[in-house]
């Protein structure tokens, strides 16, 4: 008999309906062969700090900080009340039973095919201490009633998966040191609740550092030389490269005169009809990009709406980072040419490196359709839009007739001065452009030959720069794939070498599996705000951000891509888990370790909640810090004594400010901004009476 434990009832009753008869008895289905269970995601979790460092008096405390257990330990989940949900110890009970059952000698994890779905089953079983049954690994690339029992029949051992379930667990690991010290130490920190994490933190920075740059930036007047030409009815635009800085219009001037006083020659002319490639197929972030742009669909809705998609059977399994198909899947593929054709699709199976690579493939391939076709009626609207953009860019790569366009490509020289290069499209056959969408634009040209001339007008254009464009959905996503990337290529155009190869090496920040849900946190802690498809900072946003740096705690793409590699060098069985935690476990440390006075966090430490500065010069009760900056601990008893940790943008650091009640006078402060002028200057603070006050 053989225990299938799968990661959602919804697989349960897949699997169940792809192997026959069941019958249910509580928490599982039963047949003469299989028994089938399961979980509901994390039945257990990492336990909190208390577990293995008590605190007494249950509140949020240094004494306890920072925490780096010897041996994590897994523990039933908690409810919001810090009590074993009890819908979870039950369905645990249930499959602890069926584990120990004489008749079961076969165990099967049914997690999702990824890292999570890996740990979530296996950790369940290793809970259950069962020792001497043999466990298997049902992957599913989709959840099909065909695959359900090709997959069966091709298991191996769930060993065979250790090198992905170590990655799991050092990337849980990891998390885990990273969320409950940092989160803990930035919240008694600044007394107000942050969540700090390692992903969630370089997301965020992101945002703002974008969104500092446009609030910051100060827009410049520069010239472009440009001259438009009509020929034939149609314009040509010669754009000049030279760029002339807001003083130099004489000069812009002066040039033109020189570029009018020659003719422009047609240098070479070429043409010729090419074939259009479809767009490769979606990996998850391709697909959240297109949906974002197109129809506004956040990442979470969209995700949440494929992942249903893949439990209902119509799609292939959605969190992929792989826009190409195994080798191996290739008859599998001419199943699903066969099932669509029926919908009136013209495809037939084609074979290429550009469909097909094992290379670019780390454990799933592209998200298709399955051979399963839904009745539209079946669909919500939401559903349908995703599952036909899906379907569309499946028919546009196999699609059975050519794109053919007629493409143009013109040099034009301009005497000695300079050489422009047009290039126009025209799509002669559609092709698979009747499937999915052609982005290119068509530019028409007129119909010169080498060797032909005209007069040219250049005049002088006046240009302002521009600031750099908040994120959206899409350059969010590219950026968080490959944070080192140079944004100015567009990514479609060049050779995707360098993203897989980023990808593989653990570059990306998140991964395909988790970056949804750590944005969705980052909108839910009301750090950044999704409009449209396009993200921006919110205060608390650019408070935690600015706190996190005036404490020294430096979680940017440099340091959270290291983590990534390592992660990955643990998956290749290069570098051990505990080896991984260490990475971590020291970069934490370094937080924590007592910074020497002079350096720039000792300068901007502004100590902890409830932390003593020295005695109220109104009333002589004790000025403390409080979540604002540092007041008088006998406000209830009507002392309004009180001055911020940042006065026009500098940090009053807890030194400074003892400095203040004792001696009168803080030292030179550096970093203050005018409020009328947006200059820099220093200063040192006083006490006037009851105010705190700039002495010069």
């Amino acid at each position: 008999m053989k225990l299938i434990i799968a990661e959602k009832p919804s697989l349960a009753r897949n699997i169940c309906q792809a192997l026959g008869t069941f019958s249910k008895k509580g928490n599982y289905f039963i047949n003469e062969n299989y028994i089938v269970t399961w979980v509901f995601g994390h039945l257990f979790s990492l336990a909190d700090i208390e577990f293995y460092n008590p605190n007494p008096d249950g509140r949020w405390t240094l004494k306890n900080l920072p925490c780096f257990p010897d041996k994590f330990h897994f523990e039933l989940r908690h409810d919001k009340d810090g009590n074993v949900d009890s819908g979870v110890k039950t369905q645990f009970e249930t499959i602890k039973s069926l584990c120990l059952r004489e008749d079961v000698d076969t165990i099967v994890n049914a997690g999702d095919s990824d890292r999570e779905g890996e740990i979530i089953v296996r950790t369940c079983i290793e809970k259950t201490g069962v020792t001497n049954k043999r466990i298997t690994r049902l992957w599913l690339p989709d959840q099909t009633a065909e695959t359900v029992r090709t997959a069966l029949d091709d298991m191996k051992d769930d060993s065979e998966y250790d090198n992905l379930a170590s990655e799991g667990y050092a990337r849980t690991y990891i998390d885990w040191l990273f969320g409950v010290n940092l989160t803990r130490y930035a919240t008694l920190k600044t007394g107000n609740f942050l969540r700090v994490g390692r992903v969630i933190v370089p997301i965020v920075k992101a945002i703002y550092d974008r969104d500092m740059q446009i609030r910051n930036f100060v827009p410049d007047i520069y010239y472009s030389i440009i001259s438009k030409t009509e020929i034939d009815s149609r314009q040509i635009e010669l754009a000049s490269k030279l760029k002339f800085d807001k003083n130099e219009l004489n000069k812009a001037k002066e040039m033109c005169s020189k570029y009018n006083a020659e003719k422009a020659i047609v240098t070479s002319k070429k043409r010729k009809k090419d074939i259009v490639s479809a767009g490769k197929l979606y990996s998850l972030s391709k697909l959240q990009n297109i949906l974002g742009k197109k129809y506004k669909m956040s990442m979470d809705k969209s995700l949440a709406i494929v992942q249903n998609l893949y439990e209902k059977g119509y799609v292939t399994y959605p969190r992929t980072n792989s826009e190409y198909l195994a080798t191996a899947e290739k008859d599998k593929i001419k199943g699903i040419i066969s099932a669509i054709s029926s919908l009136g699709y013209s495809v037939k199976f084609k074979d290429g490196k550009n469909i097909f690579d094992d290379s670019k493939i780390e454990s799933h391939s592209a998200l298709t359709p399955t051979h399963k076709i839904p009745q539209k009626n079946a669909l919500s609207d939401d559903e349908f839009i995703v599952y036909s953009t899906i379907l569309r860019r499946f028919a546009a790569v196999f699609c059975a007739e050519d794109c053919i366009a007629d493409k143009t490509e013109i040099e034009i020289s301009v005497g000695e001065y300079e050489s422009f290069n047009l290039k126009g499209t025209v799509i002669l056959e559609k092709g698979w452009t009747k499937y999915d969408d052609y982005t290119k634009k068509d530019k028409l040209l007129p119909a010169l030959e080498k060797g032909d001339t005209f007069d040219v007008n250049f005049v002088p254009c006046e240009k302002e720069t521009s600031p750099p464009k908040h994120y959206t959905i899409e350059t969010l996503n590219n950026y968080l794939k490959n944070p080192f990337r140079d944004e100015k290529k567009n990514i479609e155009d060049e050779n995707d070498e360098e993203e897989y190869k980023a990808v593989f090496e653990g570059l990306e920040l998140g991964t395909e599996a988790t970056r949804t849900g750590i944005i969705d946190n980052a909108r839910k802690s009301n750090y950044i705000l999704l409009k449209k498809d396009v993200y921006t900072i919110l205060p608390a946003g650019e408070y935690l951000i600015e706190s996190l740096g005036r404490m020294g705690i430096i979680m940017d793409k440099y340091k959270t891509s290291e983590l990534g590699k390592a992660l990955k060098k643990v998956f290749r069985r290069e570098m051990s888990v505990d080896d991984s935690v260490k990475l971590a476990t020291d970069e934490i440390a370094n937080i924590f370790a007592t910074k020497e006075p002079g350096s720039e966090v000792y300068k901007n430490d502004i100590g902890f909640m409830g932390d003593i500065v020295g005695k109220c010069p109104m009333c002589k009760a004790n000025v403390v810090r409080t979540k604002f900056g540092y007041g008088c601990s006998a406000y209830k008893d009507g002392c309004k004594f009180a001055f911020s940790y940042q006065i026009c943008g500098a940090v009053i650091s807890l030194e400074q400010a003892k400095t203040i009640l004792d001696k009168g006078k803080s030292d030179i402060i550096d970093g203050f901004v005018s409020k009328r002028t947006g200059k820099a200057f220093s200063a040192a603070l006083k006490l006037d009476c009851d105010k705190i006050v700039f002495d010069f």
